[in-house]
């Protein structure tokens, strides 16, 4: 258990039997009121986001939260299927707990499984993704009007601004933490 002093942003904690990540936190202390902590919270386990204010007493236990290495295989109607790279074990995690990291999983990504209690309940996402573009519409010479940038379409159904001369089939490397355009994906 720690007070709520220790709560910060990327913190995993439990609150009500479930896994939460703190995705964002403010301290505030007006007057005689004693310090409050605001937080945003996301459950580990179905991606809800929820705001939790605590009060200068309370108390919360940290998740028992292990990481280890799997792959993603393939995605089906109820979920996403992965493999832990030690066990072998095949497992699913559902669309609504991975959200919008769902958009950077392609065959045989590497990700960092989320272990709750010993269950595989999320993932994280590696920094950098490599993805094909399905679709960009022709960069036009001489129109930097737009500032050179266009939007294009990845295989996952991500749209990510890119420049004029990305190209549909070319590989571009993603920044998955602010989904923007890298670089392209030298072979």
């Amino acid at each position: 258990m720690f007070s709520i002093s220790d709560i910060k942003t990327g913190k995993k904690i439990v609150l009500d039997d479930e896994p939460y990540s703190v995705i964002s936190h403010e301290h505030s202390k007006t007057g005689r009121a004693g310090a409050v902590l605001r937080t945003k919270l996301k459950n580990l386990k179905n991606g809800a986001v929820q705001e939790k204010t605590f009060q200068g007493s309370d108390k919360v236990k940290e998740a028992d939260i292990s990481k280890s290495k799997a792959q993603f295989l393939y995605a089906e109607e109820n979920g996403f299927v992965f493999m832990d790279n030690e066990t072998f074990d095949q497992f699913n995690i559902s669309k609504e707990s991975l959200g919008e990291t769902t958009n950077y999983l392609t065959e045989g990504l590497e990700v960092t499984l989320l272990n709750f209690n010993g269950i595989p309940i999320n993932i994280e996402l590696p920094v950098k993704v490599i993805l094909e573009v399905t679709d960009a519409p022709p960069g036009l010479k001489g129109d930097t009007q737009s500032g050179g940038d266009k939007l294009v379409t990845t295989e996952t159904g991500l749209q990510v601004t890119t420049p004029l001369f990305v190209e549909t089939g070319d590989k571009i490397v993603i920044n998955t933490e602010r989904n923007q355009y890298v670089s392209k994906h030298q072979e």
